[in-house]
């Protein structure tokens, strides 16, 4: 079963193009299945069936996992049978006809523009690692990638005389994203200064070092912003997604068409963008009932 899983992750990865963070997530939720079953002495997957993945996805519910990820276990669970039923190694796929969980939609946090200003306020521009930090956090809020994008950033991925950012998303998806003045500059600062003297290796193509010379990692970057947003004293736990949610909630705010964000934003179904007008309609009736004089 170990050997048809690793065939499986090695499929998604060459064949679907799938991001290493999905291949990650993919892999423990169905190694957890694996072991499963063998637990339950199911040495075969030709012998699973539908009650067995129901009773593994109400197991994970025993013990707190999430809708959302629960959800994306059966997803796992429900491809990995689709690729063995291609591969003629089983019949027939016992998750096909088990209902998706319901989840329920949070909306996402965001950042008030004026806390955006006292985050982007916090990295000393002195010093080499202030000058990195404030032209990440800039980018961020300026193009709202993801932050697994943002590290992945080259040298050569950015235009900065023509004022782009290119960008490869979920299944080596390519977009270009205009950057803002503030971030441009930022970027310009960090490379005059900071990064040459944060480099080791002349050939790193990196655009973001970290004290090594190397490329900056997600972790890293994770316990820059819990930093700065403890400095700035802004209340709740800030996460690099709540620049991402603040980038297109404050653009569909101001004017923004909601094909323009879904596409900056690299989202494959315009639904997904749309929880961002759930927000802007929120806000909308806040202020409503503040200003308006028979709220």
């Amino acid at each position: 079963m170990d050997r048809y899983l690793q065939d499986f992750i090695y499929y998604l990865s060459v064949e679907k193009g799938l991001s290493p963070n999905t291949l990650d997530s993919y892999g423990r939720d169905l190694k957890k299945y694996l072991l499963y079953l063998q637990q339950r002495e199911i040495t075969s997957l030709e012998r699973t069936n539908r009650e067995e993945v129901a009773s593994f996805l109400a197991l994970q519910r025993e013990k707190g996992l999430a809708p959302a990820s629960i959800t994306r276990c059966l997803a796992a669970i429900r491809s990995f049978y689709q690729f063995l039923q291609k591969e003629q190694l089983i019949d027939f796929n016992p998750a096909r006809e088990l209902e998706t969980p319901r989840t329920e939609k949070v909306l996402p946090q965001v950042l008030s523009c004026s806390e955006v200003e006292l985050l982007l306020e916090q990295p000393q521009e002195g010093k080499n690692a202030g000058l990195r930090d404030k032209a990440m956090l800039e980018i961020l809020y300026a193009t709202g990638i993801r932050v697994s994008e943002l590290v992945s950033l080259n040298i050569n991925d950015v235009n900065i005389k023509m004022g782009f950012l290119r960008c490869e998303g979920k299944g080596s998806k390519e977009r270009m994203i205009p950057l803002g003045s503030a971030a441009i500059k930022s970027l310009q600062d960090y490379l005059k200064r900071g990064r040459n003297a944060m480099l080791k290796n002349k050939d790193e193509k990196a655009l973001f070092l970290n004290q090594q010379g190397k490329r900056l990692t997600r972790q890293g970057f994770w316990k820059i912003l819990k930093k700065y947003s403890k400095k700035a004293g802004i209340n709740g736990e800030i996460t690099p997604h709540t620049l991402r949610h603040s980038f297109a909630t404050h653009l569909l705010e101001n004017g923004a068409d909601l094909r323009s964000v879904q596409e900056m934003l690299g989202h494959a179904d315009i639904s997904t963008t749309q929880i961002y007008t759930h927000l802007t309609r929120q806000k909308m009736r806040e202020i409503y009932n503040q200003t308006h004089p028979r709220a």
